[in-house]
């Protein structure tokens, strides 16, 4: 069995969301003093690969500790949207989109991680594709870009309303062309609205008919 990881190395030097504090780590306790190591960390809950809960933009929406694990896992669909700047549904067509699924739209943008660029000028999901993923009753929506959207946030504040977490700022999205997988993304259990995530594509066999 083969596994995928989709997530971003999280560190000091991992950058943020322009008006967002860089990430600090610190030790807290040294192997060579105290005997053990311990290290704490200070940072934005949006720096790197992490997943937006219905908190982040509706007042009343849920926070990630308050959604069932169930959300977090589920059938995953890959989209391949490179060379688009708006991106629209006719990235799904012929799949089989069920409700619980995990679609991820490969954009090619998380070649430009770590650098300024990274934030600006990314793809923008289209209103439309918005609305017919919501339809569908998929779980959450995964990108490799730091979002599905620019201020004012339309679709964000759509997808969160309807009930679809946002995954952002995926990578090694191109190792699942032409796979069929699993998503697990499981985001730590905070009481907040958005957390760091693991996310991870498990690879399944083919089937043989």
């Amino acid at each position: 069995m083969r596994y995928v990881d989709l997530t971003h190395l999280e560190s000091a030097s991992t950058q943020s969301f322009p008006s967002d504090p860089a990430p600090e780590f610190f030790s807290i306790a040294d192997l060579d003093k105290q005997g053990y190591f311990s290290s704490g960390i200070k940072a934005c809950m949006h720096t790197g690969t992490h997943i937006d809960a219905p908190a982040h933009m509706i007042k009343g929406g849920r926070f990630l500790s308050q959604i069932g694990v169930e959300q977090f896992c589920g059938r995953g669909h890959l989209a391949d949207a490179r060379g688009k700047k708006t991106i629209g549904p006719e990235v799904l067509v012929g799949m089989d989109i069920n409700p619980g699924d995990i679609v991820l739209i490969m954009t090619g943008w998380s070649k430009k991680f770590g650098q300024k660029e990274y934030f600006e000028g990314y793809p923008e999901i289209s209103e439309k594709l918005a609305h017919y993923l919501a339809a569908c009753g998929i779980s959450m929506l995964g990108l490799d870009c730091p979002g599905p959207d620019f201020e004012p946030f339309l679709i964000h504040k759509y997808l969160l309303e309807k009930n679809v977490l946002i995954l952002e700022n995926l990578n090694n999205l191109a190792e699942l062309l032409d796979e069929q997988f699993e998503v697990l993304a499981l985001p730590a259990k905070f009481h907040a609205e958005a957390a760091p995530t693991r996310a991870v594509a498990r690879i399944l066999e083919r089937d043989n008919d």
